[in-house]
């Protein structure tokens, strides 16, 4: 997503700050901005803003022809959330006068009410973005603390809601003050220089000596060096780690591969999708989209892969909550039935790249049958963001290995929104019942970082290396965690090639029993949920012929552990959002499977990241 860059010390920032941008491209922008420093303000110096939509090059070509010269500086390249990608609302962001100047990732949730308080007492706001409001806010605690800058940001952070990594600086101080919550920043440290940036590469080429932020840290950076403290404002230490990483092994962030980190990066991909959106001190939905929630009947879900897994999540999530009659396609076979297309009709499609052909053209075929079209997707400026009546961006960020992880959570993340929203709307939920789900909802991001624990990790990894070997896989789920069975026999078949299937556990006696002896690993999701017996007695049949049964049950059953041979735990969450707890030890099972086996897991055999042909 987002990149940020900050450097103080004698070289020229302007350098440090374009190389340093370059090497984050690959996560992701759609514009890009520097603010400079030219000298103090006792000797007559300013901060510079240069800011400018699209790619890189364009600030880099206005940059080349006049270079901002000065050895303090700060760079962002932004990936819209609060407002459209143009000039006036990339960063950095700037106070009326010019003097303080911000940087800013993530979300800050209560930035309207905050907004609505700046400007009564006569602050003017030049974007769109919830980003600014950050800039008004800590000047204006700036005039109350004698010109403290780390104190202004300080309390300023006291008032915010939200995710964050900023980085401040101002005309009177030769400093850098940076904060961190959920949006990762990391330091570098050289020889009478600093450096700081939202990822490694962008660090590389100027040292290797770095500093690795945590959540709730402020950092003051000078020329000669660095203090870490809480938000309370008491020291902290950090310790400065040697980074031996290449350049690509920076990208991936020490992890082995691309889809390691994109499994791990899950937590704050979800603070993206649904922090800013879900509102629990109001338990208001927002959307930011201009769709009538009472102006159709009836719902299709068109994706491929596992996007149609997400909506399969969605049309249950949808059903139960709103009450709308709802129907999932692939959309390879959509156009070719000759649907029954309406005015009445909603039709979502869900698709990470923004271009797979198949759903794009099933996105027309809707739009031809009169259908009002709202489109769930990642990726900014795609084909389909350019045809459809909505969009509902998921802001999960660059995802980069073929088998999608990160995107997945967050498109069933979107689609538990989009049910709130509609339920709320549409009177078939209780304001109770609401703000229980909403919680819930809002809770996932804490949920998949405990599902992510070392424990359970290494768990996981010995039961994967332990089945390795299997040439046939059997995954069930019951109820909204049917799709993910279908999605974990996926990511396996994809990345390991073992053949594997999914099914709904109720299923298994119409067929799939018939493939069951010891040599066969069965998958159950058997978390906590209204059908927990139910999927039991579905593991007594597997047992019963003698198939090996991987369970995964919610924490503290240890009630259910005895119908396993091998039992996986996963954090306890309400049974409409367990499936994104759920998948993520799905996709470890994948993940360590293949990389036992030796397979290339961010380029599986014979597929593409997005499939642009028919």
């Amino acid at each position: 997503m987002c990149g940020i860059v900050g450097y103080i010390g004698s070289r020229s920032a302007q350098q440090v700050l374009l190389s340093g941008l370059a090497k984050l491209e690959y996560r992701g922008y759609d514009s890009a901005g520097v603010a400079i420093m030219d000298g103090p303000a006792a000797l007559g110096g300013a901060i510079q803003v240069r800011k400018k939509a699209g790619k890189l090059a364009n600030l880099s070509g206005e940059l080349l022809a006049a270079p901002l010269t000065g050895t303090l500086g700060i760079g962002h390249t932004r990936w819209a959330t609060h407002g459209l990608p143009n000039d006036t609302n990339a960063h950095p962001h700037a106070t009326e006068d010019g003097r303080l100047v911000i940087i800013h990732n993530g979300i800050i949730e209560n930035y309207l009410t905050l907004k609505e308080g700046l400007t009564a007492r006569g602050h003017v706001f030049l974007s769109q973005t919830d980003s600014e409001v950050l800039a008004h806010l800590i000047e204006e605690k700036y005039d109350l603390v004698s010109g403290n800058l780390y104190e202004a940001v300080r309390q300023a952070l006291g008032e915010v809601r939200g995710a964050y990594g900023i980085v401040v600086t101002h005309q009177d101080h030769r400093e850098i003050v940076a904060a961190r919550t959920v949006s990762p920043l990391v330091m570098g440290v050289g020889e009478g220089e600093m450096f700081l940036a939202s990822d490694v590469p962008a660090l590389l080429p100027y040292t290797r000596q770095m500093v690795f932020l945590h959540d709730g840290d402020m950092v003051v950076l000078s020329d000669d060096g660095f203090r870490v403290t809480d938000l309370a404002g008491n020291s902290v230490a950090r310790t400065i780690e040697q980074i031996d990483w290449d350049a690509e092994a920076a990208e991936k962030g020490g992890y082995d591969t691309y889809m390691l980190k994109e499994i791990y990066e899950q937590p704050t991909a979800l603070t993206n999708t649904l922090i800013g959106r879900l509102h629990d001190d109001t338990g208001e939905v927002n959307l930011d989209i201009d769709l009538d929630p009472t102006s159709f009947k009836r719902i299709s879900i068109i994706a491929c892969g596992t996007a149609y897994y997400a909506g399969l999540v969605g049309e249950y999530l949808i059903e139960q909550l709103a009450r709308i009659p709802v129907e999932v396609d692939v959309a390879s076979e959509y156009r070719y039935r000759d649907p029954l297309v309406s005015k009445d009709t909603l039709a979502i499609v869900i698709s990470q790249s923004g271009e797979t052909i198949d759903t794009l053209e099933a996105l027309r075929e809707a739009k031809r049958g009169g259908a009002r079209t709202l489109g769930i997707i990642n990726a900014k400026g795609s084909s389909m963001t350019r045809e459809l009546d909505d969009t509902l961006y998921i802001h999960a960020g660059p995802e980069i290995g073929v088998a999608s992880t990160k995107a997945y959570t967050s498109m069933v993340g979107a689609m538990l929104m989009l049910a709130l929203w509609l339920a709320r709307a549409r009177g078939t939920l209780t304001q109770e019942a609401g703000k229980e789900l909403l919680h819930a909802a809002r809770a996932l991001p804490r949920l998949v970082e405990e599902a992510l624990e070392p424990a359970r990790v290494e768990r996981i990894k010995a039961v994967a290396e332990k089945y390795a070997h299997a040439r046939d896989y059997l995954f069930l789920g019951r109820g909204v965690n049917a799709p993910t069975a279908l999605e974990g026999a996926l990511k396996l078949k994809e990345i390991s090639y073992i053949h594997a299937e999914g099914y709904a556990a109720g299923e298994m006696k119409h067929g799939p029993i018939a493939l069951i002896d010891a040599s066969l690993p069965v998958v159950v999701v058997a978390t906590e949920s209204r059908l927990l017996e139910k999927t039991i007695s579905n593991v007594q049949e597997v047992r019963a012929r003698g198939g090996q049964v991987i369970l995964l049950l919610s924490d503290g059953d240890t009630e259910n552990a005895q119908h396993g041979e091998e039992v996986l735990y996963v954090p306890r969450a309400h049974e409409m959002v367990s499936p994104v707890v759920n998948v993520v030890a799905l996709q470890l099972l994948s993940y360590f499977t293949a990389s036992h086996l030796g397979k290339d897991v961010d380029k599986p055999r014979n597929l593409a990241k997005s499939v642009t042909v028919e």
